[in-house]
C-alpha cells in the first residue's frame, strides 16, 4: 500500500510545513555547496581508482563517525550509545540508504574511469527524473509542473555545460553512471517512505563498505599481478604501495587535498544532503544536486584557470536560472497558501 502523500512533510500547506520545506532547501543546498570542489581536490589529489575508494571510503566513515558522535549528548559512552542506537533506529530501511549510497560512490568514481566526464554528468542530470518517477510509482507524490519544467532546463544545461567533454565512451563507463543515477534517486526516495527519521547515520557505515570495496580491488590489482606481486609477501607490499605510495615527492600535499575532501568536505556535506528528503520529495533534492556540476566546473575553471566555451556559460546559465525561477514560483505558492489559510480558518470558525 502506497503511503498518503498528505503524510510527508513537503505537500502539506501548514506555516510548519512551509518552515520545513525552507529548511530543507537550505539544508540540501548547502551541502551541495560543501562538496562542489569534489572535482577539483580529486584532480589536485591525482589518486588511483582503488586507493581513492578507499581512502574516500575510510575517510568519510571517519567524518561520518564523528559528526554522528559529536551531534549526541553525554560523556564519551553515552554519546557512543546512542549513536548505535540511532543507527539500529534505521531498520532494514538504513541499510538498504547504506548500499544505495555506497552504489552512487562506486558508479561515480568509476565511471569517470571508463567513460568520458562529460558522458558521466549528462547521466547524473537525469537522476531527479528518476527520482520524481520513482516517488510517483511508490510514493503516490506528484510533482508540480514547474518542477518538472526545471528538471527539463537543468538537464539540458547540464548537457551544453559538458558537451565538449561528452563522447560515446564506453558502454560499462555509461552502466555505471546510469548506476550512480539510480542508486541516488533511490536513496532518497527511500528515505521518503520514513517520515521524519534521520537516515544519515548509515553513511557511516556506507562509508566502511565503499573503503572494503577499495581494498578489495588494491587485493585484486596484486594478485593478479598488476601490481607488481608474485608472492603473499610482495602482494602485500604492493597492496601497501598502492594505498600509500610515501615516495612520492608530492605525497604530502596530495594526502592533504584528500584528507580535506574525504574526512571534512564530503562527511559534513552529504550529511546536510542525506537529511533533505526529510523535508523535500526526493526528486527536488536530486535537483538541487545538479548545482554541483555546475559548481564544480567554476572551481576548476576559476582555480586551474581551465577555459570554460560559451556554450559551458550558456549551460550553466540555464541550470542556475532554472533554480531561481523554481524558488521564486515556490516562494509565490507559499505566499499564496499563507493567504489562504487564515481564510479558511476563519471560515471554518464561522460555520
Amino acid at each position: 500500500m502506497k503511503p498518503s502523500t498528505d503524510s510527508h512533510l513537503s505537500r502539506d500547506h501548514g506555516p510548519d510545513a512551509r518552515a520545513l520545506q525552507a529548511r530543507g532547501v537550505a539544508l540540501t543546498a548547502l551541502g551541495v555547496l560543501l562538496i562542489s570542489p569534489d572535482a577539483l581536490l580529486l584532480r589536485l589529489a591525482d589518486v588511483a581508482d582503488g586507493p581513492l575508494v578507499f581512502w574516500r571510503g575510510l575517510l568519510t566513515a571517519i567524518g561520518f563517525a564523528l559528526i554522528l558522535l559529536l551531534t549526541q549528548r553525554g560523556g564519551p559512552g553515552q554519546r557512543f550509545a546512542s549513536a548505535l542506537a540511532r543507527m539500529r533506529g534505521c531498520g532494514r530501511t538504513g541499510l538498504w540508504v547504506a548500499l544505495l549510497f555506497t552504489g552512487s560512490t562506486l558508479g561515480f568514481v568509476l565511471a569517470n574511469q571508463y567513460t568520458r566526464a562529460g558522458n558521466v554528468l549528462i547521466i547524473l542530470a537525469a537522476s531527479p527524473l528518476f527520482a520524481a518517477l520513482m516517488s510517483r510509482l511508490w510514493l503516490g507524490e506528484r510533482q508540480p509542473r514547474h518542477v518538472w519544467g526545471a528538471i527539463l532546463v537543468s538537464l539540458a544545461g547540464i548537457t551544453l555545460l559538458v558537451m565538449d567533454e561528452a563522447g560515446s565512451g564506453s558502454l560499462t563507463g555509461n552502466l555505471l553512471a546510469l548506476g550512480c543515477s539510480l542508486s541516488l534517486a533511490g536513496n532518497f526516495t527511500l528515505c521518503r517512505t520514513r517520515p521524519g527519521l534521520d537516515m544519515s547515520p548509515m553513511l557511516t557505515l556506507s562509508g566502511l563498505l565503499t573503503a572494503l570495496c577499495g581494498l578489495l580491488a588494491c587485493t585484486w590489482l596484486a594478485v593478479s599481478g598488476v601490481g607488481g606481486g608474485e608472492g603473499a609477501a610482495e602482494g602485500l607490499e604492493s597492496v601497501l604501495t598502492q594505498l600509500w605510495p610515501s615516495q612520492s615527492d608530492d605525497f604530502g600535499q596530495r594526502a592533504g587535498w584528500l584528507v580535506l575532501l574525504c574526512l571534512v568536505l564530503s562527511p559534513l556535506g552529504f550529511t546536510l544532503i542525506q537529511r533533505g528528503p526529510l523535508y523535500l520529495p526526493s526528486a527536488e533534492v536530486a535537483l538541487l544536486m545538479l548545482l554541483e556540476s555546475v559548481f564544480g566546473i567554476l572551481w576548476v575553471w576559476w582555480v586551474l584557470d581551465e577555459s570554460l566555451t560559451l556554450r559551458g556559460w550558456a549551460g550553466g546559465a540555464m541550470v542556475l536560472g532554472a533554480m531561481l525561477i523554481k524558488s521564486l514560483i515556490d516562494r509565490r505558492l507559499r505566499h499564496l497558501q499563507a493567504t489562504r489559510t487564515p481564510s479558511a480558518d476563519a471560515s471554518a470558525g464561522g460555520s
